[in-house]
């Protein structure tokens, strides 16, 4: 057993309390504009969002973060990309807590440096790039780095999707399984994009998580 991989698995484990559970990300948009209203229709837009807003935004950014770019500059860079109010601060309040329990579970030297940009206001401190950080402190490969975030965050939300259609239990398992498809296309295709693919993300999705700000009734904070 490689020696990062225990540690691998507690980093993205859905019981890691970083509040994951309190966000959908903007699937709950369509569920109210009964857009998304099945295990089918939730499906449909889980592979959406792994290979647009997942591949382009946090897997592109965590791939950058192990070339060796700026901590500093990606920060800013990710903040300026997430233009929803409520998905910017989403990726700040998870970062946070993922900071903050990385400093007590996974401390590192790299670690530490961004939590004093966090602290000094110098960055802002988001969940994907305080994941790198960390994972490729702990020696973790990038594709795997890649492939354990997205996965995670694919099983975030369906997690959140079982709860909000609703959905049963073995239909959220077999729409993890199809995902995970999603996620291994994706992990092949983050390598090849460019500095300008950062932050090209789909519209609709954009104006559905602008759009739950004002969202008359809501479960989730984003």
């Amino acid at each position: 057993m490689s020696s990062y991989q225990l540690a691998l698995q507690q980093l993205v484990d859905s019981a890691l309390p970083t509040g994951a559970f309190a966000h959908s990300l903007g699937f709950e948009t369509y569920l109210d504009r009964e857009l998304v209203l099945d295990e089918g229709s939730f499906g449909e837009w889980l592979s959406v969002f792994v290979s647009q807003s997942l591949t382009y935004s946090d897997g592109l950014a965590i791939r950058f973060l192990y070339e060796g770019w700026d901590l500093g500059e990606l920060d800013v860079l990710l903040s300026a990309s997430l233009l929803p109010r409520q998905v910017r601060e989403a990726s700040l309040k998870m970062g946070s807590r993922l900071l903050e329990i990385g400093g007590e579970v996974f401390p590192s030297p790299a670690l530490e440096l961004y939590r004093d940009l966090v602290s000094s206001g110098r960055a802002a401190g988001h969940q994907p790039l305080a994941f790198a950080v960390v994972a490729r402190s702990l020696g973790v490969p990038l594709p795997e780095a890649l492939a354990a975030y997205l996965f995670a965050t694919a099983t975030s939300l369906t997690q959140n999707a079982v709860r909000a259609i609703p959905l049963g239990q073995n239909a959220g398992q077999r729409l993890l399984r199809q995902a995970a498809d999603g996620v291994a296309a994706a992990v092949q295709r983050i390598p090849h994009l460019t500095p300008d693919d950062l932050g090209a993300v789909s519209p609709g999705l954009e104006i559905s998580q602008m759009r739950h700000e004002r969202q008359r009734a809501r479960m989730f904070m984003s």
